[in-house]
């Protein structure tokens, strides 16, 4: 018997021993933030990691309820980075007790087994945001009532829930880019995952800061659903390449997403605000309300829209044309039996290497040239 060869660990530090052990790592970190409540000395600098900051209450009488809510800040900051930490534990968590073990049965190649992954992780969050979105949404008033996007703007105090919802999604994203380095995603991936998250950020904080948030979240809830059943429907087709059918459903929704998505944007930024009755700059208030920063942001997200639907476009006919592709084989094969079923010269007209008529007569003989 041969002797067992045992796997070496990498050295400390190196890059293979930081993407084995990151996730024990950041579990640590955040282990130890958790453990710094315990003690008056550091509790009150944890605890701007931990909880949401910029508390505000309200009271209308002495006998009512106090309303609480919530401002940004730079302390923000702090909570995202602890936040974005949960983010790398739950994405190892994921990786490791579920889709690996889907990975070992489904035998993947490596690009599937990349792809697979990614779509895995986001369908995972979607699921999550778009459930948590809906509830919001669902509690306040903005999907019966399209006016409360740009009515009594600046919405500089939100609810708790809206607070955190957007705390969450930027520490989501922001994760993402060391999860690039982490899950050793291939150099060609790279830059195709780079451009999305890159615009989720940017699009996400841009509503965070600006106070746009109503605009933000009613605009994420259907953007999430349709990437939902995208990556879900990805996620079947690598268990069983005929189930397709998804893909048509994602196609159709797509569209309508891309096109609610462009109505309520220029409805927003074209008439609502345009009319508001404060227009104007403060960063005090948090006002931002000038046709500069209308333009700007109804600009980006056209083009951002824009450059969605071209890569929409792009992928449909890849799709075409490969589907075109794997039909012509099938009708150059048909089209060869065909032709070699065609009637054959009896064999029996041949004699002795020369045709023989069927009324007896022999073929006509050829003068042959002289040289």
């Amino acid at each position: 018997m041969g002797l067992r060869r045992k796997n070496k660990s990498p050295p400390v530090l190196s890059h293979e021993f930081v993407i084995q052990n990151h996730a024990d790592a950041v579990s640590c970190l955040a282990m130890g933030l958790l453990l710094g409540l315990m003690f008056e000395v550091t509790a009150k600098y944890v605890i701007i990691f931990i909880t949401v900051q910029y508390n505000v209450t309200y009271t209308t009488d002495d006998k009512s309820e106090p309303i609480h809510f919530y401002e940004y800040g730079p302390k923000d900051i702090a909570t995202i980075f602890f936040y974005m930490l949960i983010a790398i534990i739950l994405h190892a968590v994921i990786q490791e007790y579920i889709l690996d073990k889907i990975n070992r049965r489904l035998h993947l190649s490596k690009t599937k087994h990349s792809k697979f992954n990614e779509s895995g992780q986001l369908a995972f969050f979607y699921l999550f945001s778009f459930a948590w979105g809906t509830s919001i949404l669902t509690a306040e008033e903005f999907m019966t009532n399209p006016t409360l996007l740009w009515k009594d703007y600046p919405h500089s105090r939100m609810f708790f829930q809206v607070k955190f919802f957007y705390v969450c999604q930027i520490a989501y994203w922001f994760h993402a880019l060391p999860e690039l380095y982490f899950q050793k995603i291939r150099k060609e991936d790279i830059p195709r995952q780079l451009y999305y998250i890159c615009l989720y950020i940017a699009h996400i904080c841009g509503a965070y800061v600006l106070n746009l948030q109503r605009l933000g979240l009613i605009l994420l809830v259907p953007h999430y659903l349709v990437e939902l059943i995208f990556h879900a429907s990805r996620l079947f087709y690598f268990s069983d390449e005929n189930k397709q059918k998804g893909f048509t459903l994602w196609a159709l929704l797509f569209v309508m997403a891309r096109l609610l998505t462009l109505t309520l944007s220029v409805l927003t930024f074209g008439f609502g605000l345009a009319r508001v009755e404060n227009p104007g700059f403060s960063i005090a208030d948090g006002n931002f309300n000038v046709l500069t920063v209308r333009i700007s942001c109804l600009a980006a997200i056209c083009l951002t829209q824009a450059w969605m639907m071209w890569k929409f476009i792009n992928f449909q006919l890849k799709k075409w044309r490969e589907h075109i592709q794997n039909q012509i084989p099938k009708k150059k094969i048909t089209y060869t039996k065909s032709k070699s079923t065609k009637k054959e010269p009896n064999r029996a007209n041949f004699v002795n290497g020369a045709v023989k008529l069927e009324d007896g007569a022999s073929p006509r003989t050829r003068k042959s040239k002289a040289l």
